[in-house]
């Protein structure tokens, strides 16, 4: 049965990823999803036990600056939502997120812009927290049985979801090798209907 118009479609969490080369992407998994008879988790919430992830296509983003607000103005683009029937998502391995099965595909509908809210601490700005808003339409949908069920995004999400972000602004340390900066973030979406 599918989501009604701004009911509660999923939970993520992951972390953005900045490459040597500048290019972004996103990846990371699923807290809850409107599937009520399917296991989220293979064992403990994480990433390694996680069989619905996500990753986005690397996209370039241009920024803006109006006092303690730093602007992240990211291009339309895409991302995937994965099913691993055997989990191995790692942080370390971002592309570790994109294994499995493609079960969907959503294009962000506009630009998005994310914020970052900075403070003067010492004569010093600090970056706090960083949020963005962005509506996702689906463009790609593959019926799959797991857990002795079946199926689809887009029986349950229908045109799309509308998600809020919010990240931390202190980076994950030490990188993996090939990215300069990762920070963790999370996400609530809601469905489009």
């Amino acid at each position: 049965m599918g989501l009604l118009p701004a009911e509660l479609a999923w939970y993520v969490t992951g972390r953005f990823y900045k490459a040597y080369d500048g290019s972004l992407a996103d990846y990371g998994y699923f807290l809850h999803l409107p599937f009520l008879d399917v296991p989220l988790f293979d064992g403990p919430r994480s990433e390694a036990t996680a069989h619905f992830t996500f990753a986005a296509r690397p996209f370039t983003a241009k920024g803006v600056e109006n006092g303690g607000l730093s602007l992240s103005i990211d291009p339309v683009g895409e991302f995937s939502l994965y099913l691993q029937r055997h989990p191995a998502g790692n942080f370390d391995d971002p592309h570790s997120f994109a294994r499995g099965e493609c079960i969907a595909t959503f294009r962000r509908a506009s630009l998005v812009v994310g914020t970052t809210v900075s403070a003067d601490v010492r004569s010093k700005a600090v970056a706090l927290i960083g949020g963005n808003v962005f509506s996702a339409r689906l463009i790609a949908s593959t019926p799959f049985a797991f857990a002795g069920t079946r199926h689809d995004i887009a029986a349950h999400l229908g045109y799309g979801v509308t998600q809020f972000g919010t990240s931390a602004e202190t980076p994950i340390e030490p990188p993996p090798p090939g990215y300069d900066l990762v920070v963790p973030f999370t996400g609530s979406a809601i469905a489009m209907g």
